[in-house]
């Protein structure tokens, strides 16, 4: 690569990373962000003859690897802060170019993909098999076994929602289908103006970014939410997710959780929600009700006669046979799963749990284990399960007593927005974000997990409501807006009124076909080149 590729695709990284959350008023920096990187992958194809496609491969490599680094840096943080020491340090780093790489492998295998289309079509065909071959390896992304779809393109609006409210019909990835389409017109458009003095294309590029900004601003500020209120109270315990599972007794975190709640619960407060794993010790699902966290929580709830109680929980079933693909060997003879669950506790005997569906790799579930099984005393140490937590298979939906129905969301799912709409259409009237964003520190990471959940909001037009043990907890209204949010590490608890919502999105009835879609159409695309190579030279 020459000094001018080089520079062109760091070029484009920084602006990228300039553009990405939290700095979110540069977020338009994302519709020409990828131009330096088609003016480097133009040039090498212009002026190269050896070797042409893998210098696009290396070119857009280090593009995509120095954005995705700049941009998640903090998976470095939470691995880090549990290997101590030189050697823990070079263990954290490699472990983190996992993340890192994986996804900038996969952008950039789009990339030379698209390259190898445009020696066998037209130009038009070729930058429509740009589009789909990247939204395909986005969607790859986010449901293989190694799934980290926290870098997708439309996320990249998730700090300046106001221009993406269509999103309730296409959801994220009508974003990455935006900005990728910019990004080629505004690279021809300077083409055009720079070889030709022509004009004409500049505009079609301007209409493609104003059209639908001022159809969605239209929409931000003419949507109005039906006045359903309920009441609810979100906490923040703020306990440090390196202690709180041996330093800190569950008796002593529920003495912090009630005393939050009580401290600015009403009479008329229909919810409350507590973080992801509030209640740590191990909970026999079975026997749920003679567990002695439960019946405090339960104990808790009773002054409040309508009151509903969601609350992140560790719990565990026992079989007697292997039931699912998750299940362990018992020592005492059978099997068990043990799950990172929510659980919604009434003033009755109803109880329900939802296990948390969409786990993290490695901390939570272990990729290809038989490849990746090495990893293992890595990430025992982040409070996961080496040998993998259980999970369902659907997503799961709270009904309380009064009718209301909850999306159950854990942590790392909500950056997941089909499988919130899957909640959403089985009848959630809102959407309760239970999470433990401690594990990265006071980094960009927990900041872009808020603002992501504000995608949901508007995918789904439901209110979001976060309870963070050490992140950042608030309320998200139906159009994107957060009304209200915590600070970080700060321990306290927070009350709106929200509305609930009935009414089902395109999105919510349709789920993501523009991922699908073009996942559809690049199979058909890397066919072509296929049988172009090999059979028709």
């Amino acid at each position: 690569m020459t000094k001018k590729t080089i520079l062109l695709a760091l070029a484009s990284a920084f602006i990228m990373w300039l553009a990405w959350p939290p700095h979110n008023w540069l977020a338009p920096l994302l519709f020409i962000g990828l131009v330096p990187l088609l003016i480097a992958i133009n040039n090498i194809k212009t002026n190269s003859e050896k070797k042409t496609g893998k210098k696009i491969f290396l070119t857009a490599g280090l593009c995509f690897l120095v954005w995705n680094t700049a941009s998640i840096y903090w998976v470095f943080n939470s691995i880090n802060a549990v290997n101590t020491g030189f050697v823990g340090t070079i263990i954290s780093l490699l472990v983190s170019l996992i993340p890192y790489g994986l996804g900038a492998l996969l952008m950039t295998f789009a990339v030379w993909m698209y390259y190898r289309l445009s020696t066998y079509t037209s130009k038009p065909v070729a930058y429509a098999g740009l589009i789909v071959f990247y939204i395909s390896m986005e969607y790859l992304h986010q449901t293989w076994d190694l799934a980290f779809p926290w870098m997708t393109l439309g996320n990249g609006f998730a700090g300046m929602h106001q221009i993406v409210q269509w999103y309730e019909v296409t959801g994220a990835y009508g974003g990455s289908l935006w900005i990728l389409l910019s990004n080629i017109l505004a690279f021809e458009a300077y083409q055009k103006i720079k070889n030709q003095k022509q004009y004409k294309l500049a505009g079609i590029w301007m209409l493609l970014l104003l059209l639908p900004i001022g159809y969605s601003i239209y929409q931000y500020k003419n949507y109005e939410e039906k006045s359903i209120p309920v009441n609810v109270v979100t906490v923040q315990p703020n306990i440090d997710p390196y202690e709180k599972f041996g330093s800190i007794s569950a008796n002593e975190q529920l003495n912090i959780l009630t005393h939050l709640s009580d401290s600015i619960g009403q009479a008329n407060t229909e919810y409350f929600i507590w973080p992801e794993t509030a209640i740590p010790n191990y909970a026999d699902e079975e026997r749920i009700r003679t567990n002695p966290d439960f019946l405090r929580a339960q104990q808790f709830l009773s002054k409040y006669k309508n009151g509903t109680l969601i609350t992140g929980i560790e719990s565990v079933r026992f079989y007697n046979d292997k039931k699912t693909l998750s299940a362990k060997a018992n020592p005492n003879g059978g099997y068990y799963d043990n799950y990172n669950a929510a659980v919604q506790i009434e003033n009755s005997a109803s109880v329900a749990f939802y296990h948390k569906s969409k786990l993290v790799p490695g901390v939570e579930k272990m990729p290809f284990p038989k490849i990746f099984s090495f990893l293992g005393p890595v990430f025992s140490k982040l409070g996961g399960s080496v040998s993998g937590w259980g999970w369902q298979e659907e997503p799961g939906v709270f009904y309380a007593y009064s009718g209301i129905g909850v999306a159950p969301v854990i942590c790392y799912e909500s950056i997941w927005g089909d499988w919130v709409a899957g909640s959403v259409k089985q009848g959630a009237q809102f959407i309760a974000i239970i999470t433990n964003d401690g594990w990265w520190g006071n980094t960009s990471g927990k900041d872009q997990h808020l603002l992501y959940a504000k995608l949901r909001s508007i995918e789904t037009r439901r209110y979001v409501v976060r309870s963070a043990n050490t992140g950042i907890s608030g309320f998200i209204n139906q159009r994107g807006d957060v009304v209200q949010q915590s600070k970080w590490w700060t321990r306290t608890a927070l009350k709106a009124d929200i509305n609930l919502n009935d009414h089902i999105t395109f999105y919510v009835k349709h789920g993501d076909v523009v991922a699908i879609a073009s996942s559809i159409l690049a199979l058909l695309a890397a066919g072509f080149i296929l049988l172009k190579k090999w059979f028709l030279k």
